[in-house]
């Protein structure tokens, strides 16, 4: 593969150049080599090296626990237990993010259902948004 430009790089990857460069100023992309003109040259570990990032940010995963699996992913003969950790941390957190949610979708359907639909002035909708105490739960 030759080397590409950022452009490339950000077309190919579907990743803005300004995150790319910002991925690189705060380390988890490796500076690019310099062309002669002093353009950014990019070759396939950048590519694959991005692409992960990119799945990984899919995923959910922040930039903190992305820097750490890309660490741990530079010594592929140790012991997986730290990768698994950051994983089930951030499935925690999902379980964590999908009650709140479940949550909110119920009392949101509750105000909805419990709305006459006559007017403003009766409104349960705005009712329920002005006293959190008309909430069924807690949603915090």
């Amino acid at each position: 593969m030759r080397p590409a430009t950022i452009g490339a790089l950000a077309k190919a990857t579907g990743v803005k150049v300004p995150t790319i460069r910002y991925y690189e100023e705060i380390g988890l992309m490796p500076e690019a080599e310099r062309s002669a003109a002093n353009r950014r040259l990019y070759g396939a570990a950048a590519f694959a090296r991005l692409g992960f990032i990119r799945h990984a940010r899919e995923l959910g995963f922040d930039i903190e626990e992305i820097r750490g699996l890309i660490a741990l992913s530079g010594d592929p003969e140790q012991p997986c237990a730290e990768l698994d950790r950051i994983a089930r941390d951030h499935l925690a957190r999902i379980d964590s993010r999908l009650a709140r949610l479940t949550r909110l979708r119920g009392e949101v359907a509750r105000m909805v259902d419990a709305c006459s639909h006559g007017r403003v002035g009766e409104c349960r909708v705005l009712e329920v948004l002005s006293d959190h105490g008309e909430c069924a739960s807690e949603i915090h």
